[in-house]
């Protein structure tokens, strides 16, 4: 029988807005329903996996209600409801945040959707490294299918031989740091309390977590977001693309990137969070909501990339379509002069 579990929100929380914030929700094995404003998720706990259907049905500020295909435990259904308030962040006061940027607090922008586990948005992270968004979405899609539905466990991939998961699951030159960061986690190399605690420094949490395998600045600062530390920027070529196309940046990559952390710096430990609300906004503007998107489509297409590939495919077509038009006039010319060549003759020499 289906275990139904209700969580608490802050006031202003808002599943469709609040889930649909960031682009992991694309990645399984989420798989966000836009009819329904539903997120279907399976979640591996102790006794095993259990997909969860989440909703609203009260809408804004009202309680989330979750329904288990599976019957849980007392035991267990604690350890879905801490997973689960971890995934959504309905722990996460963004007050703080509205008062740095005001600019947010009306949309009620500032949660960003997150995984079940740290080290699920470690292994989200490095597959979001160097590839397209697309290719990321495929190598989750894969890891799911080939290992575990509800992603894999670090014991799982640890076991794992690199070959093995570049070949399956197409990781890429990633597969061995992917083992060696399954083996870092099932070793208990990472303290994951000191990691949150909000009294570590964040100079020493990055510090750490550049010494894990294949952990470079983009991926530390975004792991460091998904700890709930936002003081640094997770850069890459979409923020150099937003930097150019809605900031009016000029120059090279290099040299943008340096001004992105310039003009971000007055947002001090909220930084990331303003950074990404504009991103997002920007994604939005062409797409529509968020929570709008079909995940087998827009949710594969709503990258600034993407855009630009759009735009140059628009382009084309168009310059298709104007040499088509000039090649049918001039075939339209052609016919004429063949049928009324006397008339056609004057109107050459008029």
């Amino acid at each position: 029988m289906p275990t139904t579990l209700t969580l608490r929100c802050p006031a202003d929380y808002d599943l469709p807005r609040d889930v649909c914030s960031y682009g992991y929700f694309l990645c399984a094995p989420n798989l966000w329903d836009p009819d329904r404003h539903r997120l279907i998720r399976p979640i591996e706990l102790a006794d095993g996996v259990a997909t969860c259907a989440i909703t609203q049905p009260g809408g804004i500020g009202t309680p989330i209600r979750v329904r288990t295909d599976r019957s849980l435990t007392r035991v267990v259904a604690a350890e879905a409801r801490s997973k689960l308030v971890r995934m959504l962040r309905t722990d996460d006061d963004v007050s703080e945040f509205h008062r740095v940027d005001p600019r947010w607090k009306a949309p009620g922008r500032g949660r960003m959707f997150r995984s079940p586990t740290l080290f699920e948005d470690v292994i989200k992270t490095v597959s979001n490294c160097n590839i397209s968004w697309p290719g990321t979405l495929k190598m989750n899609e894969r890891l799911c299918e080939v290992i575990n539905p509800a992603f894999p466990r670090a014991a799982q991939l640890a076991r794992r031989a690199p070959a093995s998961l570049r070949a399956r699951c197409g990781v890429g030159y990633r597969d061995e740091r992917i083992v060696e960061l399954a083996k870092l986690f099932e070793r208990g190399g990472v303290d994951e309390a000191w990691l949150s605690d909000p009294s570590t420094p964040d100079e020493e949490v990055e510090a750490e977590l550049r010494t894990w395998p294949g952990i470079g600045p983009y991926a530390a600062a975004n792991i460091m977001q998904l700890l709930g530390r936002y003081s640094r920027l997770a850069l890459d070529t979409e923020s150099v693309r937003h930097a150019r196309e809605v900031l009016g940046m000029i120059g090279e990559s290099k040299a943008i990137m340096k001004r992105l952390e310039d003009h971000y710096a007055p947002f001090g430990d909220h930084k990331f969070r303003s950074y990404w609300c504009e991103l997002w906004a920007f994604y939005e503007a062409k797409k529509g909501p968020a929570w709008t998107w079909e995940p087998k489509t827009t949710g594969r297409t709503f990258t600034r990339a993407h855009f630009e590939r759009d735009q140059a495919a628009q382009r084309k077509k168009k310059s298709r379509r104007r040499a088509d038009c000039a090649l049918s006039a001039l075939a339209a010319m052609m016919t004429y002069i063949q049928i009324f060549p006397t008339t056609a003759q004057r109107l050459i020499l008029c």
